[in-house]
């Protein structure tokens, strides 16, 4: 991935803002990659950056032109915009937390294999990584809705690296367990965060996943986690 900022493989960030978001660029941009970085929050500073409804089809379709008209290419997607919520028993799960995490989680990733995809194909080459979950794997109580929205990225992962390998396309995701965030740790103040996953970690292994080392790797789905 080494190489001059000039002539560096282009890196699409989705959730750019966040606390991932934010570990992925600063390793992307140390390995000399030039950064596109989308988020529905604006994100100032070296980058080139553009304000993004992922859950809007339309809106990734021209962010996604806007870096190919930048850039020229897509070298490298990494789909990092998602949400979280849970409480809910399945038959109390309501319409609009259901939306809500279909959207951010499932949507955004097919909106953004639309915009992209193509691209990538044209190029003959590319490597897609997708942020999953380890509640993916299995249903657990009040969590239907996001554990349901999860295992879509991990199906998702796996039929677009059966379309895709053969236009050298690399598509895999990572499935972290709880991420050291500051949201999530004012979530749950008495948790032990040692034993989290921290961004910059979980970060590394997206950028292998990213990396001509992982060639060999389609439709994978990585667990990322941590002690927990």
């Amino acid at each position: 991935m080494s190489a001059s900022a000039s002539s560096g493989p282009v890196v699409l960030i989705t959730g750019a803002a966040g606390a991932l978001g934010k570990a992925a660029t600063a390793y992307f941009a140390a390995a000399g990659a030039r950064l596109a970085l989308l988020d529905v929050i604006a994100i100032e500073g070296p980058h080139y950056a553009r304000t993004c409804d992922l859950t809007d089809a339309a809106a990734c379709a021209a962010a996604v032109a806007g870096v190919v008209s930048q850039f020229g290419r897509v070298d490298v997607l990494v789909n990092i915009a998602g949400g979280f919520a849970m409480g809910e028993a399945v038959h109390e799960t309501s319409a609009g937390t259901w939306d809500f995490l279909m959207g951010l989680n499932a949507h955004s990733v097919l909106n953004m294999a639309r915009a992209t995809v193509p691209v990538m194909i044209a190029q003959k080459h590319g490597k897609i990584v997708n942020i999953g979950a380890g509640a993916g794997q299995h249903g657990a109580a009040r969590m239907g809705a996001y554990s349901a929205s999860k295992s879509v990225v991990i199906r998702l992962t796996e039929s677009m690296a059966a379309e895709l390998k053969g236009h050298g396309i690399n598509v895999n995701c990572v499935m972290p367990s709880i991420i050291d965030t500051p949201r999530n740790r004012a979530d749950m103040p008495d948790a032990d965060f040692s034993s989290w996953v921290h961004p910059d970690a979980l970060a590394r292994v997206i950028g292998f996943l990213a990396s001509a080392d992982a060639a060999p790797i389609h439709g994978a789905a990585i667990p990322v986690s941590g002690l927990v």
